[in-house]
Formats: structure tokens, C-alpha cells, sequence
């Protein structure tokens, strides 16, 4: 009959204390590893790759921007934001979906705005530029909250430049400088274990401080944000560890265990078993 389990008659084996010992061994180091290869397979991989492409296709070839900054020794009145890009847009003074909030008494204000920006190179810039009347001297020092690209990504495992200049803190600068901000952006893709996409951007920053003059000599002042966007692509993917490796590890596990710890128990008791024969020689 074939048979490759053929099974040994209980009378032909015998138990011994240190096949009790290596058994306990090798049951707790097989918990262990199964409860490792469980945690591993329950546990959520993030894969990031890089590519060349506009990954949000859809999007009309606008960028959402989120912007939240606090200039505590400008009045309200005195700020607003201007937009420029290279397909000639021109904007002084935007206003949609903002909203001054006076600090300081009234003599300071924090500007919070949400608008889109065309996937092209340009600026944006918090000035005086569309006030009524220009200041004498005018106060940029100021404090950045966020300046955000996209979708807010709320992923744990990700690190990523996605408010990069959050907490920039020019308070101490000269209050008629003028602030460039240099941002290369940087699309990023996230992609959950369903499928769903999430589009955003990174960014990295230089920044530089100077005094500028207008054609009649006078210190106009400003916050710069100067864009472009790099053609490489950040995607980010949920994996998990399929079911089929999970169970061909644990068999690895169980098999390998037991052949190596069967090895183990018949090392021991050869010895034992020589060891007594040798003793048995002395006595006799």
C-alpha cells in the first residue's frame, strides 16, 4: 500500500525528558513566529515609487491652494493677494474664499484664503498692492500657519513635505523686506488598499530676504511665493501581504521547526544513549 505517512507503533517509541524540553521549545518559538507573520500579513506596507507624468488628469490643470498667514503689524485694510502665472493671468487683489481676521487690536491681520493655480509657473504674493492707499511704511514681518497643495493627506506612515513652510517664523526680520519664497512642487499620488486615488503635492523651499524699490524710489514690500512644478511623480500604494505567502510561510515555519528540532532531540539522545553505554563499560 502506498503510504508516505506510515505511522510507528506507540510501543516502539520512547518518551524522554529532553524530547519534553525541545517540544516546549519548539511549540513557544513557533507561537512567536506565527504571531510575527500574522502581525506582518494584518499589517498595512506602503510602497512609493517615482514616475514621469501629470497623475491628476481630471483636475483641469488646476491646482488647489490652501494659505493661512499672520502679519501682526499690517492693518486688514492694507492686505490682499495677488496672482500671476505664465499663461497670463493677473489677478491683484483676490478675494474668493478668503478671509481677514484683525489681531493685535486691529493693527495686525491673519489672512486665510483657499484658490487654484494653473499647472504652470508663477507667483502669488500677500502685498499692499491692491489697497486703496499705499502704506508709508509698510510691515511685512509675519508668521506662516500653511501653505498646502491639494488634497490634505492624513496618512500616518507617509512623511512628506506637504506643509513645508508651516511655522516659518519671520517676526524678526526687517519689517520692509520683501520675502521670496522659491517652491518646486512636487505632485504626489496616494493609492489605498480599494483602489481609490488621492491627489496632492509636496513642495521644497528656499527662501531669500531683500529691500525693494519701486520706478519712484519708494519700498513697496511683499510676500513672494514663486512656483513651478516638477515633472517627476510620488505615488504612494497600499499593499498587503497575500494570503497565499502568509500560508506557505507558516508551513515553512511548522515544517522547518519540526525537522530542525527533531534533528536537535536525535543529536541528544544519541549522545545520551553512547554516553550510557560508556559508563556501563566502566562499571562492568
Amino acid at each position: 500500500m502506498l503510504d508516505i505517512y506510515r505511522k510507528v507503533p506507540k510501543d516502539l517509541t520512547q518518551p524522554t525528558y529532553t524530547g519534553a524540553v525541545v517540544s516546549i521549545i519548539c511549540c513557544v518559538f513557533m507561537l512567536f513566529l506565527f504571531l510575527s507573520e500574522l502581525k506582518g500579513f494584518i499589517a498595512t506596507e506602503i510602497v512609493n515609487e517615482l514616475y514621469v507624468d501629470d497623475p491628476d488628469k481630471n483636475s483641469g490643470g488646476k491646482i488647489d491652494v490652501s494659505l493661512n498667514i499672520s502679519l501682526p503689524n499690517l492693518h486688514c485694510d492694507l492686505v490682499g493677494l495677488d496672482i500671476q502665472d505664465e499663461m497670463g493671468r493677473h489677478e491683484v487683489g483676490h478675494i474668493d474664499n478668503s478671509m481677514k481676521v484683525p489681531l493685535n487690536h486691529g493693527h495686525g491681520c491673519r489672512f486665510e484664503g483657499e484658490f487654484t493655480i494653473n499647472k504652470v509657473p508663477g507667483n502669488f504674493h500677500v502685498s499692499t498692492h491692491s489697497a486703496t492707499a499705499q502704506p508709508q511704511s509698510p510691515d511685512m514681518t509675519h508668521v506662516i500657519h500653511k501653505l498646502a497643495f491639494g488634497e490634505k493627506l492624513q496618512v500616518q506612515n507617509v512623511q512628506g513635505a506637504f506643509n513645508a513652510l508651516g511655522g516659518a517664523d519671520r517676526l524678526v526680520s526687517n519689517p520692509l523686506a520683501s520675502h521670496d519664497y522659491i517652491l518646486k512642487i512636487v505632485p504626489t499620488v496616494y493609492e489605498d488598499l480599494s483602489g481609490k486615488q488621492r491627489f496632492s503635492y509636496q513642495y521644497t523651499v528656499a527662501n531669500k530676504e531683500y529691500v525693494a524699490y519701486s520706478h519712484t524710489g519708494r519700498i513697496i514690500p511683499a510676500i513672494w511665493y514663486r512656483y513651478d512644478l516638477s515633472p517627476i511623480t510620488v505615488k504612494y500604494t497600499e499593499k498587503r501581504q497575500p494570503l497565499y505567502r502568509f500560508i506557505t510561510t507558516i508551513c515553512a515555519i511548522i515544517g522547518g521547526t519540526f525537522t530542525v528540532a527533531g534533528i536537535i532531540d536525535s543529536c541528544i539522545f544519541t549522545a545520551s544513549e553512547a554516553w550510557k553505554k560508556i559508563q556501563i563499560g566502566k562499571m562492568s
